[in-house]
């Protein structure tokens, strides 16, 4: 599934003039709360959820190029590097990420510079407690809302991980077939 959502992506990108791989991606972790048949869940302090969270890396179009499940309770910097590993051909295309604050810290910056040679830009609200659309994070925000709409997506009812990132692949692969 990994090489035909590979194929539908560069397909999408070609009919908008793009090339068929990125050099900018988005990156972001969304949390989502399990239901009780799941194994493994972890507790994600931040947002006060249990369960797991799901780690993408959209172009700027929104379209995946990598896709991570992880428990809530590992970090999305950790979450991150994990789904980075998986995707070694990324290293040839990536320039440079776009993250939100969850992602600041200079050990990071150095993990990515050596998994991908990319440098890591973190885009930061200039105040806490008032809401704001920062420029391009949307764009990560819109994938995981193509996601929710997806009955199976909207809570975690898997009982493996594997199971609940493939979940995710067929909801981004259903996303990808109607465009």
């Amino acid at each position: 599934m990994r090489d035909l959502i590979k194929k539908i992506v560069g397909q999408i990108r070609e009919a908008a003039n793009r090339l068929q791989s990125s050099s900018f991606h988005i990156v972001d972790a969304q949390s989502v709360k399990n239901a009780d048949t799941a194994e493994q869940k972890g507790y994600d302090g931040g947002k006060k959820i249990s369960g797991i969270k799901r780690h993408i890396s959209v172009d700027i179009l929104g379209l995946p190029h990598a896709i991570h499940v992880t428990t809530a309770n590992v970090t999305d910097r950790k979450g991150a590097l994990e789904m980075y590993e998986q995707y070694p051909e990324l290293k040839e295309t990536i320039e440079a990420i776009l993250t939100d604050g969850g992602y600041t810290g200079e050990k990071f910056q150095k993990e990515i510079q050596k998994l991908l040679n990319a440098e890591v830009q973190v885009a930061k609200r200039s105040e806490l407690h008032q809401f704001q659309v920062i420029p391009k994070r949307w764009i990560v925000e819109r994938s995981f809302a193509w996601l929710e709409k997806y009955r199976r997506l909207f809570k975690n009812v898997e009982r493996k991980l594997e199971t609940s990132k493939q979940m995710v692949v067929l909801g981004f692969l259903a996303i990808l077939i109607k465009r």
